[in-house]
């Protein structure tokens, strides 16, 4: 009964037009209420997720992406890629895949990559007879890679609330991350065969590929400088987001040089208006948590998957059937913030890796991007192209079924997520 009020409080609330910091919280309060008598350990609660070391690294890896998203680093990403692949059979997308790829280990956000790198690409593929729908779908499929790709800002979301190690997550996204890349590459070489209106560009010429490719460096350079130095062990994650500040200001600031005071303070105001609201949420999240916890939810949940004896992976592929309903209404971050505290005991109790686990849901939550109503990659693509929604979503098609054929793959093979975590010593 209590977990039909708060999963009916949080849906009411929801489809009010509430902020999911206000419906995740009021809904947990309210049960607290009804169930304590009294509120008295939610700012204990609160503090006590909020006084984590590990947050720093948020606002500052959205600092340095910000950073680099003023400094205009895609157009020369974009450049190199169209450079070296344009020649090839559906050269145009695959330079899209390969600028997305590259851009989500510099901002590791799926919005901000679709964004980015949809305004330089949409023209390009227009102008060569892409159809609208494929040049769609290829940017708002191809974001999604910010949020599996490491750094990613779910990825760390997920690490803090499991408190599993942060580094051993971002290396198990990189296989998978790598994977999902090379069949949407793939998959724009087979279509672009296929169809004779499409144009392909001349090669360019080696000496040409190398300027591109040279003015790109310090962008490229960017994810081994910021990313090795956690695999290799000399910083941790927040000390990796605070070098990375500082290689972004160089990059825009020293070589680039178009990123000027204003640029600084307007990036610092963006900055702090997503974490401040990040940080809501997690907040209210916490109090879900503490809610969940008092009404013995988890225990419970525990409890009917041995009554039924489901099996690990019979219980992981539940999860994801629900998490795959619930992303086409919700964001990635209210799904792992309400999700992940109820399962996880779950988790624990049958054995099931958390890295793995972690890098499933990130598959599932690139799909929640990019299903309808609700997909933000959708809306993303449909306001920067001024496009129908229907031409997005058909353009998107084919790239929910290569996200589930990557779900799969990894579903069936851990060791894809697995293996570089456990070969760094992380196992």
């Amino acid at each position: 009964m209590t977990l039909v009020l708060i999963l009916g409080l949080l849906l009411i609330l929801l489809l009010t037009g509430a902020p999911i910091f206000a419906a995740l919280g009021l809904a947990s309060l309210v049960v607290t209420l009804l169930t304590e008598g009294h509120v008295n350990a939610v700012a204990d609660t609160v503090f006590a997720k909020l006084n984590n070391n590990l947050l720093s690294a948020i606002p500052m890896f959205a600092f340095m992406a910000f950073i680099m998203i003023r400094s205009k680093v895609v157009d020369h990403l974009y450049e190199a890629a169209n450079a070296m692949v344009r020649h090839l059979p559906g050269g145009l997308g695959i330079a899209t895949v390969l600028s997305c790829t590259v851009f989500a280990a510099i901002s590791g956000s799926s919005v901000a990559t679709a964004l980015t790198i949809g305004s330089a690409a949409i023209p390009q593929m227009r102008r060569f007879g892409y159809p609208p729908h494929s040049a769609y779908g290829v940017i708002a499929a191809g974001g999604t890679l910010g949020i599996l790709i490491p750094p990613s800002g779910p990825l760390i979301l997920y690490a803090i609330v499991t408190e599993v190690s942060i580094g051993a997550l971002f290396l198990a996204g990189i296989v998978p991350g790598l994977l999902m890349a090379l069949l949407f590459a793939v998959y724009c070489a087979i279509s672009a065969m296929r169809r004779s209106d499409i144009e392909n560009p001349g090669w360019v010429g080696f000496r040409e590929c190398a300027r591109a490719v040279g003015k790109a460096f310090w962008a490229l350079l960017m994810p081994p400088v910021v990313l090795g130095g956690i695999y290799l062990g000399i910083f941790t994650a927040s000390e990796a987001a605070a070098i990375g500040c500082f290689y972004a200001l160089f990059v825009g600031v020293v070589v680039y040089r178009n990123f000027g005071w204003r640029d600084l303070w307007e990036t610092a105001e963006e900055t702090v208006r997503t974490t401040a609201m990040l940080f809501m949420i997690l907040a209210a999240a916490a109090i879900f948590g503490h809610a969940v916890t008092i009404i013995r939810l988890p225990a419970e949940l525990v409890e009917t998957v041995i009554a039924y004896e489901l099996t690990p992976m019979m219980f992981v592929l539940a999860v994801m059937a629900v998490i795959f309903v619930l992303g086409m209404f919700l964001e990635t971050i209210s799904i792992i913030l309400i999700t992940t505290p109820i399962i996880y005991p779950v988790m624990l109790q049958l054995g099931i890796d958390p890295i793995w686990y972690g890098i499933l849901l990130m598959i599932n939550l690139e799909l929640a991007l990019i299903t309808p109503p609700v997909g933000m990659n959708l809306f993303v693509i449909k306001g920067i192209a001024n496009a129908p929604m229907s031409q997005v979503i058909r353009g998107i098609f084919p790239y929910v079924l290569l996200l589930l054929g990557g779900l799969a793959a990894v579903l069936a093979i851990p060791e894809l997520a697995t293996w570089l975590p456990t070969a760094a010593g992380f196992g």
